[in-house]
């Protein structure tokens, strides 16, 4: 009988022009029982997984489109649990934590962040990443995120309004619909501001629970603003919203939890917790989303030690990327060696090194104790760069001693549960909304092979990694001035052309060939380490980069022009004029 019915429901679909997408031979990475499950085929009809059968037990119609995934595993589409739309993860993010209002004033950075959410939409599902919650963002974007709802070339993306803080820093006041933080002095003013963003559909509430800024030590504080809290939890959840918590410290962590927070964004990361903590999360069924690399990432930028892999070099947004190392040459240099100064001090590096302890002590207290773990990375932060970053804090949660399991239901499933959400995606499963990961290589046996992406398939859509987003002249040239100054000799040759040409110009030939290119250029980065390159001006005329350059090289510093031709989506000419 249900046989038949099957039958009669896909003839139906065929007859009213329901598109279908059969994936065979596959092998599902079934997050929740942990197994893999070979020889199967998936079958999309609009933008669900409508079947999933052996094989063998699957008849293709002929029309429709089919894809063989033949030695290559399914996995849901990732979810990043924490990110900010508003920040746009380069070096001019944060006003309030290093004031560089002078080189890159922050309304240019308002609106260039929300330029850049069509970008970073794509750099997120381009990375396999196809399910986004902003857990602090504004009222335009709020408004912006509808523009997205049925993208394919954007994930899917939850979004609540301006955190709810009891502190503000000053630089964020007065920005109207672009402020990204409403401050709340009382009881009233919390359920006030809850009553304000519903206007705009939030799909959460999130609350910034910062002590301190009173003059008061950790936990008077806290329980001097736990009125406040409270308040806003229980007005969100009146109106059936779930809350989501910035609390870092043990006892505002527990606060939060005790009065209601669903869901708490950071680890904690000022005291080792014990089972007990543990069990109260798991207890109320709080969700805890620990952000492990966006601290070090602030300190990597400001010392200017950089370690970024091939990976974030050829994935990330290239001009946010390529900020991040103006501080080798801002004017304002009583600033910037300043910072530098004060991250490679003996008592911030002890300081660092205690704190990512910490936080990985504390989550794998936590994972231990079955609390449920979301992946996410607080992308748009100074450093953490939207969406490829993401691997980077899939290898410090491994490294915390979360299995590959873990990790992959940390990054899918549990993500979905944030929500409420785990009902439409998160699993390969039939009912499910169709978003998936066609990979080449098994997840299980090597987290980094999350990376090695065949197809995405996102709100139904399969999409060519080429198709997501296209690598435009101007960002071929950068990619590799980037990892030029990262002195990362496969990622600076990877825009080019394996016969690439290297011209002194106008005509004489100096080298052809991705080998040679290698020979001398690794050669240079390994003997210069205080190697810069700065981007004086840039002229961009069809397939052509022209730009003008200063370059510290040793104690030398060299003005030249360098021509960029490209072609076939490849640097394949390079003049330079000195």
């Amino acid at each position: 009988m249900k046989a038949h019915v099957m039958l009669f429901i896909f003839y139906l679909l065929s007859m009213y022009g329901f598109s279908q997408t059969y994936i065979t031979n596959a092998t599902i990475v079934d997050v929740e029982k942990k197994k893999l499950i070979e020889n199967q085929t998936v079958v999309i009809t609009d933008d669900e997984i409508s079947n999933i059968q052996s094989n063998k037990k699957v008849k293709i119609p002929e029309n429709a489109t089919v894809i063989d995934a033949t030695g290559k595993f399914i996995v849901p589409g990732l979810v990043d649990a924490h990110v900010h739309f508003f920040q746009n993860g380069g070096l001019y993010a944060r006003p309030d934590v290093i004031d560089l209002r002078g080189d890159q004033p922050h309304k240019d950075e308002i609106e260039l962040s929300k330029n850049n959410m069509d970008i970073h939409s794509k750099l997120y599902v381009r990375n396999g990443i196809t399910t986004v919650i902003d857990v602090g963002a504004t009222y335009n974007l709020l408004n912006k995120r509808r523009d997205y709802k049925n993208n394919p070339l954007a994930p899917n993306i939850y979004m609540t309004g301006p955190l709810l803080t009891t502190y503000e820093p000053a630089v964020y006041n007065n920005l109207d619909k672009d402020e990204p933080f409403s401050l709340v002095k009382t009881v009233e003013d919390g359920i006030k501001m809850v009553q304000n963003q519903l206007q705009y559909k939030p799909d959460f509430i999130k609350i910034w629970y910062i002590v301190g800024a009173d003059g008061l030590d950790t936990e008077t504080s806290a329980r001097k603003n736990l009125p406040i809290i409270k308040a806003i939890i229980e007005e969100s959840h009146k109106n059936n919203l779930k809350v989501a918590v910035h609390a870092t410290q043990r006892i505002t962590a527990q606060l939060a939890v005790e009065n209601g927070a669903d869901f708490l964004v950071h680890s904690v990361d000022d005291e080792l917790i014990t089972t007990d903590f543990a069990n109260l999360l798991k207890k109320n069924n709080t969700i805890l989303c620990p952000t492990l690399i966006v601290h070090d990432r602030y300190n990597k930028t400001f010392a200017q030690d950089f370690d970024y892999n091939n990976h974030e070099l050829t994935t990330s947004n290239p001009y946010q990327l390529g900020t991040l190392m103006d501080l080798a040459h801002l004017e304002n240099k009583q600033l910037t060696d300043g910072y530098k100064n004060a991250m490679k001090s003996q008592q911030n590096i002890s300081r660092a090194e205690q704190l990512n302890a910490t936080m990985m002590t504390n989550l794998k207290t936590l994972v231990d104790a079955g609390v449920t773990i979301a992946t996410g990375t607080d992308a748009g932060n100074i450093g953490t760069l939207h969406a490829s970053s993401y691997l980077a804090e899939l290898q410090a949660m491994q490294t915390s001693g979360m299995t590959n399991w873990q990790i992959l239901e940390a990054s899918t499933i549990n993500g979905a549960k944030i929500l409420g959400k785990e009902s439409e995606y998160g699993t390969v499963s039939i009912g499910k909304k169709a978003n998936l990961i066609i990979l080449d290589s098994n997840p299980i046996t090597d987290i980094n092979n999350l990376t090695t992406i065949h197809q995405v398939i996102n709100k139904g859509k399969v999409l060519e990694l080429n198709d997501i987003i296209k690598d435009t002249p101007e960002a071929l040239a950068q990619r590799q001035l980037n990892a030029y100054n990262a002195r990362n000799i496969e990622a600076f040759l990877e825009p080019y052309a394996d016969d690439v040409e290297v011209y002194t110009f106008p005509n004489q030939l100096m080298f052809k060939g991705k080998d040679l290119m290698r020979v001398s250029y690794a050669q240079m980065f390994k003997n210069t380490p205080n190697l810069h390159c700065e981007l004086e001006n840039r002229i961009i005329q069809g397939n052509v980069v022209i730009d003008e350059e200063r370059v510290q090289f040793g104690e030398r510093i060299i003005e030249a022009t360098a021509i960029y031709h490209i072609e076939k989506g490849k640097i394949q000419k390079v003049y330079f004029i000195n």
